[in-house]
């Protein structure tokens, strides 16, 4: 068993306007993205499963190609290695599981 204070973390400054918490087990990693209005996450993929969850705000995701508009209560399911950019619209905030663990996203 593993207990985190969420409040108690400390937000990672991982692009311009992108402050991320990390949560990690041994298999899985949660991200915890507060994104101000217009930060962009650029075109890129990863190994990993990643499962999309917008708690607030408003985001486009494209993929292959096609912008998919998520806002709040909206859950977004990406295979491993498939290409994609995220744009933040308007200020959210949003929680994605990684699958496996985010080696990328460990500190020491």
């Amino acid at each position: 068993m593993k207990l985190v204070d969420m409040n108690r973390l400390e937000k990672e400054n991982v692009l311009p306007g992108l402050r991320a918490r990390f949560v990690h087990s041994e298999n899985m990693t949660v991200a915890y993205w507060d994104m101000d209005a217009g930060a962009v996450f650029p075109l890129h993929d990863h190994s990993h499963e990643q499962v999309v969850n917008v708690v607030s705000g408003k985001v486009e995701i494209s993929v292959r190609g096609e912008k998919i508009l998520l806002d709040e209560g909206c859950v977004l399911v990406l295979a491993p290695g498939e290409p994609h950019a995220v744009h933040a619209v308007t200020e959210s905030f949003v929680i994605d599981v990684f699958h496996p663990i985010r080696q990328d996203y460990k500190r020491a």
